[in-house]
């Protein structure tokens, strides 16, 4: 069975009969960050009178960050010749950044980033024409660096409550999730002059801004694509093991963005070379949010509002775009394969929390410093489309919010959810490089299609789940994300189903680049109808609520980004499926 992501034509979303869904703000604090070896930082539950430590508004006169000399080095040789660079002219634009400072050969530091967020801020209610810009703190990564992030508003009080009250949408953009891809921070960094300072301060007549450059300053340090810890941070939206996920589920969580944007480079040269003979010749690889469960007109809205215009004003400025693709490492396989369709990378977690969701990648990793300007520039030009169409559709943004987060709240108990689903197999033909000539290289590859899923296991959608009051860690989990638990009072017996094992093994899953990745718990099962007992201390996590669809990601269990794949839920009896809306006594957890 496929299920289409491919939108039509025309979709028109004034017409709908909207109903409102009200929520109240998620306060959950986050745990604190375990060093490496220690136990997961969600294993033990904070105690009850533990100070919440939500997103908190720093004083201009904050102390920079120290710099280090570990920053990495930006200079490396040329990885094709004069006619392929050629065919990647410098912008005309030039940005006040630190990285384009006269004779400057390295990237800019930590230090160097906090300090001009710094010089950005102007608190308190806004003058006329200037925007109120604050800077948010969520934490620090795991090296202790302050992960930081500008909030760009009209709304006097600035507070994630009265932003809500507001009723204009909110764009969430993130840089720099991956240590070696510079270019998303330092555009974001323009970007944000521009909203304090420049042209783009119209923009906040209609819409809010959280902008977040860099989520992953030890990896920028290093110049690594993971974190401290060695993980991923782009794998880890559903799980949250590292601070840097906890942080940017932070931010999606109290703000609730409507559109947000994920800022990356990808790799110009391996495995291309080996695997075609040629080199990817596209500034910009794009893609929304491409996941089972999706609400469709999130998709609709992703295509007609916001990658059409982008497309349009990139090659408005001479380039080039294609849809996002990786190549795995294996030489072998002449296969390229679109974005992941699992939940777990930050673009199809908040695709869950039904808002637009984008990655955009520029050509970038292997290159060190050439062609930085114009890397920097596309992203630029891509995200002021973003807040442009974000600013232009502000009101129809805020009707498809309320319809979709009703709409799925209204699904419980009803209908199927796809539990597993892969890319769709197919041709396709991409224009590359040759590496010598530089000229054009037509190409007929076989394509895994994340716009058409594979649906590979489908079941019927719950009225919720139970979960065994020892199952705090997935608790605290589901919190961060901002999926609502409610714990139970009394002791109660609903009609429901368990899950019955019936295959088990340990698994290795390939990382994003082809390489080998983390073993995780691959297990079949059965689900048996059943009398759920449920104590009172555990917990119930109904679907009705706009994030039904993230809880059920992580909590079916026979899906490898699971909650039971990944060892978070430590036994199978210790969920279980309810097919009837409960009448227990139940408290609502912060």
């Amino acid at each position: 069975m496929l299920l289409s992501l491919k939108s039509p034509d025309v979709c028109r979303f004034g017409t709908w009969a909207i109903a409102c869904l009200v929520l109240a703000g998620c306060s959950t604090p986050l745990p604190p960050y375990a060093p490496k070896g220690m136990d997961t930082p969600f294993a033990t539950p904070l105690p009850a009178d533990a100070p919440a430590s939500g997103v908190q508004a720093a004083p201009a006169s904050a102390p920079p960050i120290a710099s280090s000399p570990a920053d990495p080095p930006a200079e490396l040789a040329p990885p094709y010749g004069e006619a392929v660079a050629a065919r990647f002219p410098e912008p005309a634009v030039q940005y006040r950044t630190p990285a384009f400072e006269p004779g400057r050969r390295s990237f800019t530091s930590n230090a160097e980033l906090a300090a001009a967020l710094r010089a950005l801020l102007r608190e308190g209610p806004s003058a006329p024409g200037r925007p109120s810009v604050r800077l948010l703190t969520v934490g620090s990564s795991q090296g202790g660096v302050p992960l930081e992030a500008l909030l760009f508003t009209r709304v006097a009080e600035g507070t994630p409550a009265a932003l809500q009250r507001a009723s204009r949408p909110t764009v969430l953009l993130i840089g720099q999730q991956h240590g070696d891809e510079p270019a998303g921070a330092e555009a974001l960094l323009a970007i944000a002059q521009e909203l304090a300072q420049g042209p783009l301060a119209r923009v906040l007549e209609q819409i809010n801004v959280v902008l977040m450059p860099r989520a992953n300053p030890d990896g920028a340090q290093t110049g690594s694509r993971m974190t401290s810890s060695g993980i991923d941070p782009n794998r880890d939206h559903l799980l949250l093991r590292t601070p840097e996920a906890q942080a940017m589920a932070q931010l999606a969580r109290d703000y609730r963005p409507s559109v947000v944007i994920d800022a990356h480079e990808y790799a110009v040269i391996k495995p291309y070379v080996e695997k075609f003979g040629a080199v990817p010749r596209f500034d910009a690889l794009v893609q929304y949010a491409t996941v089972a469960n999706l609400p469709e007109f999130v998709t609709k809205g992703a295509e007609e509002w916001f990658r059409q215009p982008m497309l349009a004003s990139l090659g408005a400025q001479g380039l080039s775009t294609e849809w996002f693709h990786t190549a795995s490492s294996d030489t072998t396989d002449k296969k390229l394969t679109m974005g992941s369709v699992q939940p777990d990378t930050a673009r199809n977690v908040n695709g869950l929390r039904n808002a637009i969701s984008f990655l955009i990648e520029t050509r970038g990793v292997g290159l060190g410093r050439m062609h930085y300007a114009r890397r920097v520039h596309t992203h630029v030009v891509a995200i002021k489309s973003v807040l442009d169409s974000a600013a232009k559709r502000a009101a129809e943004l805020t009707r498809l919010r309320r319809f979709v987060d009703t709409e799925v709240a209204g699904s419980a108990c009803r209908g199927q959810i796809v539990v597993a689903a892969a890319a769709s197999p197919s041709e396709y033909n991409l224009t590359m490089l040759d590496p010598i000539t530089g000229a054009d290289r037509k190409l007929s590859v076989i394509w895994d299609s994340a716009l058409e899923l594979e649906v590979r296991k489908a079941r019927s959608r719950p009225c919720g789940y139970w979960l065994g009051e020892a199952q705090i860690d997935a608790v605290l989990r589901l919190r961060a994300l901002g999926v609502a638990v409610q714990q139970v009072q009394q002791n109660g017996v609903v009609r429901g189903e368990v899950y019955q094992e019936t295959v088990r093994e340990v698994v290795t899953r390939a990382d994003a680049q082809g390489g080998v990745g983390e073993t995780l718990l691959r297990i079949e099962v059965a689900t048996l109808p059943s009398l759920v007992d449920a104590a009172a201390g555990s917990y119930y996590v109904s679907l009705d609520q706009p994030l039904a669809h993230l809880a059920s990601a992580a909590l079916e269990p026979d899906a490898l980004h699971s909650y039971v794949a990944h060892r978070v839920l430590n036994a199978l009896s210790g969920v279980a499926r309810v097919t009837a809306r409960p009448d227990w006594r139940m408290s609502a957890l912060p």
